[in-house]
């Protein structure tokens, strides 16, 4: 093999891309979303900074929404915030808000009956 294709398929395999995670639910505010063993409503978001589109930005923000979180069949619930990426766990389980569409514009805010939530559910072993 000669030093051109040597390069050439680095070049490649560094142009790999990872497999998206299955999406969860996707819902809207005045929605409930049932995810594994848990229900996740959407309340309000209570910040979304993240970067907008076209925009070059030093940090990339993050969104944060209101929720209302119901498991172990509806006899325990939680009301509080979740983290973009960030899991909340709950016992042995894990619910993830794990995307936020859409993006915020730049120069503009985002109308609140736009947005769309989706969940993610692992558990831990």
């Amino acid at each position: 093999m000669n030093r051109t294709s040597i390069l050439a398929a680095l070049m490649l395999a560094g142009c790999a891309t990872v497999s998206p995670q299955p999406a969860g639910p996707t819902v809207a505010f005045g929605q409930t979303a049932t995810v594994g063993g848990a229900r996740v409503t959407p309340i309000q978001v209570v910040e979304d900074s993240r970067c907008p589109s076209r925009v070059q930005c030093v940090w990339a923000g993050r969104l944060i929404l209101l929720a209302l979180v119901e498991y172990r069949g509806g006899s325990e619930e939680y009301r509080g915030n979740l983290t973009l990426g960030e899991p909340l766990s709950l016992g042995a389980e894990r619910v993830t808000l794990s995307a936020a569409e859409p993006g915020p514009l730049a120069g503009g805010g985002t109308d609140p009956r736009a947005y769309r939530f989706t969940f993610a559910y692992s558990r831990e072993n």
